[in-house]
């Protein structure tokens, strides 16, 4: 197959270095162009960008020319069929549509059009069939490209572990506690001394969107809108001294009488449409079950599959909902947000989108 050529919409930050870092040898994928702001522009990606990774800065991205976050710019300078947001979700809502608008597919890690009722929200093992809102998306907006999202870093994860429960036992209500890393809130996120040996209780909007987004892709596609999920989510979110990979508490009522033993096997044998079609990014198994009665950890589950899969364990029956109760680590930067949206991009090119 022909490679699709791709840009990297705020390329400097933490997540767009993750999204330079999983294109780096990605075999369908050929990065062209990386933008950034005004104030960047003009210079080479090495001289814009503190590279804040522990693997080196490619050396063909170095050298690129690092262009302004304007689609007639890119047009120009770069042939590029999609780009990846990595922008601030304050920047996102004014240049997504801008780059859509002019025939851009945008595969984007901002929050900006998450809740729109015309844009797909897709963790592909879960909801790849609501790629179909995106012609739903053209047609009422009158764009060429469109816009397509992954979730927030937190509600990947949890949703990847509830669709398999979902499908075999139904799901009545979740409550989910998390204890999430620095690097979620960015580079310059989390002062130092505000997190070491400490725990914040509160991280902004989090809470909101974990109880908002999983009804929104746990719902049904019907015809042009998605039917949301009729699941009554509680979540607390709390930031913890780990660098990489959050980890997360979840309480699961579900409809019918579950077993912790069946559950463990459900969940391990759970594969979606990225594993049956093969896909690049897709985990080998998008949830890896432990039988160890102190895992999963972050230090040392948050890389399964690259970085891809979703590790449970602790899995057992809750006394008080009823159901289940379980914990589970994921790597926020990459499944959690650049390797989401890749892995959506490739759901795009293998169902004839790009």
């Amino acid at each position: 197959m022909a490679r699709v050529r791709v840009g990297v919409l705020g390329a400097t930050g933490i997540v767009g270095q993750r999204f330079i870092s999983l294109l780096a040898d990605h075999p369908w994928f050929e990065l062209e162009a990386v933008t950034a702001s005004p104030r960047s522009a003009g210079k080479t990606y090495a001289e814009a960008a503190k590279w804040y990774l522990e693997e080196p800065m490619p050396e063909d991205v170095a050298e690129l020319t690092v262009l302004e976050t304007d689609p007639e710019e890119v047009e120009r300078e770069a042939d590029v069929d999609l780009v990846f947001s990595a922008l601030p979700s304050d920047v996102a809502r004014n240049v997504e549509p801008a780059f859509a608008e002019v025939g851009f597919a945008v595969a984007s890690n901002a929050s900006a059009y998450r809740m729109e009722e015309d844009v797909p929200l897709v963790v592909p093992e879960v909801n790849p069939d609501h790629l179909g809102l995106i012609d739903v998306q053209q047609d009422e907006r009158g764009w060429n490209g469109f816009i397509v999202t992954n979730p927030n870093c937190s509600t990947i994860q949890m949703v990847l572990t509830l669709k398999p429960l979902m499908d075999e036992y139904g799901i009545e209500s979740v409550v989910v506690s998390t204890m999430q890393a620095v690097s979620g809130a960015g580079y310059a996120g989390v002062p130092s001394m505000a997190i070491i040996d400490n725990v914040i209780p509160y991280i902004e909007g989090e809470e909101e969107k974990m109880e908002t987004e999983t009804l929104k892709i746990l719902g049904e596609l019907d015809g042009d809108r998605v039917e949301f999920a009729d699941i009554k989510v509680s979540a607390s979110c709390h930031r913890v001294p780990v660098l990489d990979g959050h980890t997360e508490a979840i309480f699961v009522a579900t409809e019918e009488e579950s077993d912790p033993e069946e559950a463990a096997e459900i969940l391990a044998g759970f594969l979606g449409v990225p594993q049956k079609k093969d896909l690049p990014s897709a985990p080998e198994r998008p949830v890896v079950v432990m039988e160890e009665e102190d895992r999963p950890q972050p230090r040392f589950d948050r890389d399964v599959y690259g970085g891809m899969a979703v590790v449970v364990g602790r899995i057992r029956k809750d006394p008080v909902f009823g159901g289940l109760k379980y914990v589970c680590v994921g790597h926020n930067a990459v499944r959690g947000a650049a390797g989401a949206s890749v892995l959506n991009a490739e759901l795009l090119v293998e169902e004839g989108y790009l």
